[in-house]
């Protein structure tokens, strides 16, 4: 991972992205026991980006060519890992990039997200191995319950919240 974060470190360095956080599987690892997952989902936002055009990623593939990385599709591969690099698609993953926590892996920075919204997103995209991850950090207790309920509140997802506590949690 520490080879990876150096690679993005160094597309903020050379301007290719402003931004990062690592979401996803990944970015739960930081906070809950790891889960099975191929790859690393990493959100990034660009120098100058608008809401009103089409990004181009291709400065971020052009930029992994010329330091002789691999590519695979929507993937390019730093220290080994596939690494995704996810444009926020509303204002829940949008938060969520610029509320990230720094912490460290290997002596090296890394910027994750919050565990609340970790779980806000999971709970937005609704899979059954996303909701598993809800409920592992549940059963953690890593969570502050009154950040998280703002966060529903504000992304509109207090309904689902509920429907998923009726089902999963007997509320």
């Amino acid at each position: 991972m520490r080879e990876t974060l150096e690679a993005i470190h160094q597309m903020r360095s050379d301007g290719v992205i402003s931004a990062y956080a690592i979401g996803g599987a990944v970015g739960a690892t930081f906070y809950i026991e790891p889960m099975a997952t191929m790859d690393i989902d990493v959100f990034v936002s660009f120098h100058g980006a608008s809401d009103n055009l089409l990004i181009d990623l291709s400065p971020l593939y052009g930029w992994a060519e010329a330091h002789g990385f691999e590519t695979r599709g929507e993937y390019i591969v730093l220290g080994g890992w596939p690494v995704q690099f996810l444009m926020p698609s509303d204002a829940l993953d949008e938060e969520a990039l610029v509320q990230a926590v720094e912490t460290e892996v290997g002596g090296v920075p890394a910027r994750v997200m919050t565990a609340e919204h970790l779980v806000a997103i999971a709970l937005r995209v609704g899979r059954a191995k996303d909701y598993a991850r809800i409920l592992q950090f549940i059963e953690a207790d890593v969570l502050d319950a009154a950040a998280l309920e703002d966060i529903f509140a504000r992304h509109g997802l207090a309904n689902k919240w509920a429907a998923f506590g009726k089902r999963f949690l007997e509320r």
